[in-house]
């Protein structure tokens, strides 16, 4: 790598001898009609086109070989160092200090000339990684820009970088054998908090210079604040995933803990009347305590449904059981086990049995519809109707659930599928704000669609679900046929 670099220079030099020397040869046939002090001036043109093209060194031989040919071919007596005449001294020696003068100059416009494009370089490869890091959260992934970045500016043979700590792991570009000789450079990942990782570089030629080290030591410095960006972007988000989860934790407990006083409390006195002889056992008021226990005794079950159902949700465990089932028995299967709570209003259902079968999980259908309708009891005033209707829609069933209720500010109706979320008379009507929630699980489950809509006359809950299984349309119910 040295010898290269030096019969590099040596050939420089040798370009710069052979100029001068065809100069000269030039000079020499027009020496008759040429005056001294002409060609004294001429020969500043190759010496700096000399300076300009290999440098200050060659650049300063030339002048001094020019000094030296022009005393010899140009200044009388020819072919001898003697000068008679003191204006040839003078032409020499203002020669001389022209040439050098001109050389340096020249040699320092194109020192400055190749600082500038190499500070102009590194700010453009600053700015190119500065801008490929930004908005970065992954670790990773910004190791392996910076790798790549390192690989592509230095011309390397191999990259290696290295993140230490306790989110330690290595990163190597191109993706080949790591060089067993030693590392040509080595750049230490540094920050505040201390030493995160390195960068470990080979190349075969030319030597790291001292500006490509300066260069590569800004990069590390990029990448440590890119590193330590990144770690704390993932510290705040799990900060809020903590907190989100400590808020939902409190919610969850504070709404169930409510909700499951109020049906305890009553199976509690309900039994507390029945044991304690209170109520005589032909007593009227006696079927009304079985009727409150069953019936509370319901609700608690179906609250723990509710929160079982929501943790399976949420670790990804609802794997639906499909079989083919007839949505008119799902229903109606609904509609007996809540006819106690549905006395106070009217009940209407348009599901009609010429309906395909839906490939469902029966007892996770029975949940949606359950948790459908009794939120619409809940919020829809008394005496009010709330349909159920289902009608085929291209290749879906499409399930419509509608009360008399309050209607819901447009912007909140996606946001009532969330958990916990409850708007309209939350003050009056007890619930977790799970069960729109777990709906929405269910119905997404079964590669369906959920949403809600504001009617004119009050809210109604639109689901879809897909007829076909796997690509397989559903069986055809058999035929009731008379008796011949």
């Amino acid at each position: 790598m040295q010898s290269f670099s030096l019969l590099s220079r040596l050939w420089q030099y040798l370009l710069a001898f052979l100029l001068i020397a065809s100069i000269t040869a030039i000079f020499f046939v027009l020496r008759d009609v040429l005056d001294t002090t002409l060609v004294a001036l001429l020969y500043l043109i190759p010496l700096g086109l000399i300076t300009a093209l290999w440098g200050l060194g060659p650049g300063i031989t030339s002048a001094v070989i020019t000094f030296f040919t022009f005393n010899y071919f140009f200044i009388r007596p020819y072919y001898t160092f003697t000068v008679h005449r003191p204006a040839d001294v003078v032409i020499l020696v203002v020669f001389l200090v022209v040439a050098v003068v001109i050389s340096q100059l020249v040699g320092r416009a194109q020192a400055g000339l190749a600082a500038a494009t190499a500070r102009e370089r590194e700010a453009t490869q600053l700015y190119e990684l500065s801008t490929a890091l930004t908005g970065l959260h992954d670790d990773h992934a910004i190791a392996q820009i910076l790798a790549r970045q390192v690989h592509a500016v230095a011309r390397g043979e191999y990259v290696e970088l290295n993140v230490t700590g306790t989110r330690s792991f290595a990163f190597h570009f191109p993706e080949t054998d790591r060089p067993t000789r030693p590392t040509d450079l080595t750049v230490p990942i540094e920050s505040a908090r201390g030493l995160l990782g390195e960068i470990r570089l080979w190349r075969t030629a030319p030597a790291v210079s001292a500006g490509e080290r300066r260069l590569f030591q800004t990069f590390a410095s990029q990448g440590a604040l890119a590193l330590e960006r990144a770690w704390l972007a993932q510290a705040e988000s799990r900060a809020q995933v903590l907190e989100e989860s400590d808020r939902l934790k409190s919610a969850i407990l504070s709404s169930v803990s409510h909700e499951l006083r109020t049906p305890l409390s009553t199976i509690k006195a309900a039994a507390s009347s029945l044991r304690g002889r209170e109520v005589g056992w032909d007593s009227p008021a006696r079927a009304e305590l079985i009727a409150a226990i069953d019936d509370e005794a319901d609700h608690l079950n179906l609250l723990v449904g509710n929160l079982l159902d929501m943790s399976r949700i949420e670790s990804g465990a609802l794997k639906p059981k499909r079989e083919w089932n007839i949505l008119s028995e799902i229903v109606g299967s609904v509609l007996t086990r809540m006819k106690y709570l549905a006395e106070g209003h009217q009940i209407r259902v348009e599901v009609p049995e010429s309906l395909p079968l839906l490939p469902v999980d029966y007892v996770q259908m029975e949940q949606v519809f359950t948790n459908l309708v009794s939120n619409s009891l809940k919020y829809a005033p008394a005496k009010t109707l709330v349909c159920i209707r289902a009608r085929v829609e291209d290749e879906s069933i499409h399930v419509q659930v509608s009360n008399q209720g309050p209607q819901i500010p447009s912007e909140d109706l996606e946001r009532i599928f969330d958990k916990f979320y409850r708007i309209a008379a939350a003050d009056r009507v007890t619930g977790t704000g799970l069960g729109l929630s777990i709906c929405k699980g269910i119905v997404e489950a079964h590669d369906g669609r959920i949403w809600a809509e504001n009617l004119p006359d009050g809210l109604a809950f639109n689901f879809t679900l897909p007829v076909a299984w796997d690509g397989v349309k559903p069986p055809q119910l058999p035929m009731d046929t008379e008796a011949e």
